[in-house]
């Protein structure tokens, strides 16, 4: 059942004293755009009449067929509690498409649609919990943000150490106006690295709220003079940030299907069948769960980031981790995914890998119970455990192969995907580091 109404809308705006309203649209690489319009307006965004240039947006179309249409969901819409109380400024986020009124290929909230389209088809509700992490950092004369870090604070220090404590105080208020149900909020383990958790909820609206919060997470911190970065590793030498995806199935009726109090780690069939699935296609998902050339900064060995495709329920070193809770709680830890990634299209393939696992029932690999890290390459290889690709090169490869996460894309967010993907490591591939200067110009 619908939120809003047509209606509900024009009085909240007028009541409200709306005047300005952003119609946003997230593109394939994950980065928000949007349409301002004025509330005089708003009768022609209802009715789907917003055109714009969809030529203009890099990974949509050609300058032959750029006129796009805006069709706003009206549950989504929310005013924006950082802009002035006057003169209001609110939001719709939308749906993209064609002229003739079929879906957008390339839009990624369709895409996140049809798969769970299919779960809906098969009984089962996808609900969805992230973990987002982040970095704050002063910044300069010209507010770009500077690097080196004034700050010390690790691990749920507090103030004064935690710099960041009023700004992540200021974020958790903002959001709760917009009806974010916050969960915890606390200092991460790198110095200026911090955590918000909201609830879970159901895919598409995880995935949308991941967007608001990541914006409203770099307005807030843009008040208070800092700069808010969900870069994955900004930082050699310390931890990155990560977006854990938190994942369970439920009947219509709100039973969780994962839980089985008479199996040892309180899993079911179900459930194991779908990690099986995330195993099976976690190296084809990789370029879009770590999409940027400084995702794979992060997944490296010794600052707690994932690098071997296994499961456990007893610690954190392996690419899934079963949480220690039961009955209702009960659920799947993804802990590679960056805060970098599309959740769309991250969640899109998290959900139909999954429900791979579950339709093919596949057998899922034993639990891994040591710390991956302290295990040998043999120890590793005895027991079948592969790694994630180790580049983004490596990564477009795997997609290339996984012709499944391929046909969950489809072919347009595929083929422009892993064009400007490889064009960004064919870019990152030709720069001289400063590391390569370091050690090689005085030896040779």
């Amino acid at each position: 059942m619908s939120k809003y109404t047509r209606e509900d809308i024009f009085r909240m705006v007028e009541e409200e004293d709306v005047e300005f309203i952003r119609l946003q649209f997230t593109d394939i690489f994950g980065a928000l755009k949007n349409v301002a319009i004025t509330s005089s307006q708003l009768e022609k965004a209802l009715d789907n009449q917003c055109m714009f240039d969809g030529s203009s947006v890099e990974g949509f179309v050609r300058i032959e067929e750029s006129d796009m249409f805006l069709y706003p969901d009206y549950d989504t819409f929310e005013i924006f509690p950082w802009r002035p109380q006057q003169g209001k400024v609110a939001r719709l986020i939308c749906d993209v498409y064609m002229p003739d009124g079929t879906p957008f290929e390339g839009n990624v909230r369709y895409i996140l649609k049809k798969v769970i389209k299919e779960a809906d088809e098969m009984g089962l509700k996808f609900d969805v919990g992230p973990e987002l992490e982040f970095f704050l950092f002063q910044t300069d004369e010209d507010g770009n943000p500077i690097i080196n870090n004034y700050e010390r604070a690790s691990y749920f220090d507090i103030g004064p150490t935690d710099l960041g404590e009023n700004v992540r105080r200021d974020m958790v208020l903002n959001l709760e106006e917009m009806g974010f149900e916050i969960e915890a909020s606390h200092h991460e383990i790198a110095p200026a690295q911090h955590e918000i958790d909201f609830k879970y909820d159901e895919a598409l609206k995880t995935a949308d709220a991941i967007m608001t919060f990541k914006l409203a997470v770099k307005t807030i911190a843009r008040r208070h003079g800092l700069y808010a970065t969900f870069m994955p590793k900004p930082q050699e030498g310390i931890n990155g940030s990560g977006m854990h995806i938190n994942m369970s199935l439920a009947t219509k009726d709100g039973k969780n299907i994962f839980a089985d109090d008479t199996d040892p780690n309180g899993l079911s069939k179900e459930a194991y069948h779908f990690i099986a699935g995330i195993l099976k296609h976690a190296k084809g998902m990789a370029a879009i769960t770590n999409p940027i050339v400084n995702s794979y900064k992060r997944l490296v060995p010794g600052y707690e980031a994932p690098v071997y495709i296994a499961w456990s329920s007893t610690n954190r070193s392996p690419l899934i981790r079963i949480p220690a809770v039961n009955g209702s709680g009960t659920r799947v830890e993804l802990r590679n995914p960056d805060p970098a990634a599309n959740p769309y299209l991250v969640i899109a393939c998290c959900l139909a890998a999954g429900l791979d696992g579950i339709k093919n029932k596949l057998e899922v690999p034993k639990g891994v119970g040591r710390n991956l890290y302290e295990m040998t390459e043999e120890e590793r290889a005895k027991e079948g455990i592969d790694e994630l690709p180790e580049n983004l090169y490596e990564a477009l490869k795997c997609l290339k192969e996984d012709k499944f996460i391929c046909s969950v894309l489809g072919e347009h967010i595929t083929n422009k995907y892993i064009e400007a993907k490889l064009s960004e490591w064919k870019a990152y591939k030709e720069q001289v580091t400063k590391w390569e200067v370091d050690e090689y110009l005085y030896k040779y």
